[in-house]
């Protein structure tokens, strides 16, 4: 299932450039998006790519080793791609490799319920390269589907090895496996070519004789002929790096050329409508292929998957159950960290008293003591505390609504409204990365085709909080505006707030990508294909291992990371004293007045900004420096925090701009690092860093200000 979305162009990608693989013994893996083709790479080298059902989740290459009658090879595992014509940097990664790297053969991986379209790329892949071989994946729910497949007969008509698979139960890889090792040895037979319009193959071959005494053998004659024939300028420039030089300059090519282009100008065609003919082409030979040697009987499964779509997608049902999956994930994440969290702050206050013993016990000086274990200690294991418990709540259910194939619908529902902003629908499954944490999202928007709308995507990314503020949002909606609930509605209404919150950060990406693509990136709309999987049962076992092992630990790890040097860096200030005062205090004084115009004061906008390498710690540098203490402190109920803030001037109007600004101020130090990386500019990590935080300086001098003047504040 399919459809077509428009959307809107900064090269953010990191691109793997193609290598010379020794004596050819590498094996491209290429398939399109969500065919399981990472599965199928795990399977066969026993690695942990990361595999989701979503499309375009692979953005990179990925190596791995497998034996071959005893002999190891590379495995490659290239990004996903509907078409080696290629329109975006991952296709083009994937191009290149099948193209130029001198790879000993090319698995094609296709999906078992919708052959056809995967078949295509198959047939590209023939022009290039005989040595070839088909996995058709998903056999499993094909068979759900009732759909029946003639291997034998795809084998014949394709004219290449084909073997069926269900990677994620292990069967058929073996087969693969020797099907693979007899297309390295001795090479495959010459397939039959897909015959174009005629005025395609008559250009051709004036063409051919031209072009293939300059190739040298390196490439296919015919499918060079094709690409010279589309001009496609990125392919050229490679094509020209991988042969020493432009072949179109050589005098018999050039005529060639000339008159092959002459002829298909004669015809109508022009470079759009070539690449039209070629599609329709390969695709009427996918059909012809699949004709007979496909069948489906039963049509139950296809109605049930529809049935399920029309609520998930449907006009009216769509967004409402979205919000309420949002809710529900919410809640059990706040209802389910409390107690943990509880746990593993009582673990560490354990562990941080031996330690502190163990430093009496060696005569260390007082302030190596305190720096290390009040300082760079209670640091670090506050934000293993408040991090770890909903991290390792939220990720697994993120990760349960990834496998069954949900997040597409969640693009698919939002593609309207990102389209009215010109950005591209595929944000919607990056906003949604950024819940966890917003370094990963920023990583994830390598799965937008358009650089324009890539990057709208990184900038707007932060609006949505991650993980780490969520103990901040949480405390502040419970202490000022769900304190008298009671029963169930105690965690529930929180859990409504905050998912009111985070619409609102939504809307706001929504205003700042349409404000971007109409201002600083403006650029002529985009379209794509968003796939919508087929419903899957998630692995729950391999779902929890992903979770914790792929996302919680690796997130908790780089939050820990900068979050020890910065527990010193705050002990130091809040234990150097300057005439009588600490650093912690000259800094909140010195901010004071700023702040107030912010609606907030001094210490809490020097929370924020020392919070920067962790948003965790927000709140207990707030307690730290209200109770005047040389490390951070830990109240023992949110209802004595609250009476803490009330008497240090806290108002309803400093808890809404304290929570405003927190949903809105500069991403944390992991995720600029990330955006520096990504964007591979300065200039562009500062803007990601300056945008939300102009904007939400803004919206609470903007409320403050009203308030004031209204007399409410």
């Amino acid at each position: 299932m399919g459809l077509t979305a428009g959307s809107t162009g900064l090269n953010a990608v990191d691109r793997e450039k193609p290598k010379e693989e020794p004596g050819g013994r590498a094996v491209a893996l290429a398939g399109n998006p969500n065919v399981g083709k990472s599965t199928v790479f795990n399977a066969l080298t026993g690695m942990n790519q990361h595999t989701g059902n979503w499309p375009g989740k692979t953005v990179a290459v990925a190596r791995g080793r497998i034996q071959l009658e005893g002999e190891s090879c590379q495995l490659v595992d290239l990004p996903g791609t509907y078409s080696l014509m290629a329109h975006s940097a991952e296709e083009e990664v994937a191009r290149d490799f099948i193209c130029f790297s001198g790879a000993g053969a090319v698995v094609v991986v296709c999906d078992a319920t919708c052959l056809e379209r995967g078949l295509g790329l198959a047939l590209q892949t023939q022009e290039i390269t005989p040595r070839m071989a088909v996995c058709i994946n998903l056999m499993d729910e094909a068979a759900k589907k009732g759909i029946e497949l003639d291997l034998a007969l795809l084998e014949k008509r394709l004219g290449a090895p084909v073997t069926g698979a269900s990677a994620r139960q292990g069967r058929g890889l073996d087969a693969l496996m020797d099907r693979v090792a007899g297309v390295l040895g001795d090479g495959g037979p010459e397939p039959e070519p897909v015959r174009y319009p005629p005025a395609v193959e008559k250009a051709l071959d004036l063409l051919l004789p031209a072009v293939a005494p300059a190739l040298k053998g390196k490439l296919s004659p015919r499918w060079v002929c094709l690409r010279l024939l589309e001009g496609d300028p990125v392919l050229m420039g490679t094509l020209e790096g991988f042969l020493g030089g432009d072949i179109r300059r050589e005098a018999q090519v050039a005529l060639a050329l000339e008159q092959a282009g002459a002829l298909l100008r004669r015809e109508g065609f022009d470079r759009d409508t070539l690449e039209d003919a070629v599609a329709k082409a390969l695709m009427q030979r996918a059909e012809e292929v699949c004709r007979g040697a496909v069948t489906c009987r039963d049509e139950g499964a296809a109605e049930h998957s529809r049935r399920l779509d029309r609520i998930l997608t449907g006009k009216w049902t769509g967004i409402p159950v979205m919000l309420l999956l949002l809710a529900v994930v919410f809640w059990l994440t706040i209802t389910g960290a409390n107690y943990p969290s509880q746990l593993l702050t009582a673990a560490f206050a354990w562990i941080e008293g031996r330690l502190a013993e163990f430093f009496v016990w060696i005569q260390a000086p007082e302030w190596l003591s305190g720096a290390l274990v009040e300082g760079v200690w209670r640091v670090l294991a506050w934000v293993v505390a408040v991090m770890l418990p909903p991290m390792a709540i939220f990720f697994p259910l993120f990760t349960l609504l990834e496998d069954f194939g949900y997040l597409p619908r969640v693009a698919f529902n939002l593609d309207h409204c990102f389209r009215r902003a010109d950005a591209c629908g595929k944000q919607a499954l990056t906003m949604a990365m950024g819940f966890g944490c917003n370094a990963a999202g920023v990583a994830g928007c390598r799965i937008i085709d358009s650089p324009r709308e890539r990057l709208i995507a990184i900038l707007t990314n932060n609006f949505v909080p991650c993980n780490g503020r969520f103990p901040t949002l949480i405390a502040i909606l419970t202490m000022f505006f769900t304190a008298g609930a009671v029963g169930v509605w105690a965690s529930v209404a929180p859990a409504l707030l905050l998912t009111a919150v985070i619409l609102l950060g939504v809307a706001m990406t929504f205003w700042m990508s349409r404000l971007l693509s109409r201002t600083v990136l403006r650029g002529v709309p985009s379209s794509f294909t968003l796939e919508l999987p087929p419903y899957r049962r998630p692995q729950i076992g391999k779902v929890l291992v992903r979770s914790v092992l792929d996302r919680t630990l690796f997130v908790l790890g780089r939050a820990a990371a900068v979050a020890a040097p910065a527990g010193l860096v705050i002990w130091i200030m809040a234990n150097t004293r300057v005439g009588g005062e600490t650093l912690l205090a000259l800094c909140a004084a010195f901010l004071d007045p700023f702040a107030r115009w912010l609606g907030m004061d001094g210490v809490i906008l020097l929370a924020f900004i020392l919070g920067f390498p962790a948003n965790e710690i927000v709140v207990p540098i707030i307690i730290m420096a209200y109770l005047s203490a040389g490390s951070l402190a830990e109240l023992e109920s949110l209802a004595q925090l609250r009476e803490l803030l009330k008497a240090n001037g806290w108002t309803w109007l400093t808890a809404v701009c304290t929570l405003l600004f927190s949903l809105l101020h500069w991403p944390c130090s992991t995720t600029c690092l990330t955006i520096r990386k990504e964007t591979g500019s300065a200039g562009w990590t500062a803007a990601a860093f300056l945008l939300p935080t102009a904007v939400g300086m803004t919206v609470c001098f903007l409320l403050t200000l009203t308030a004031r003047l209204l007399g409410l504040g």
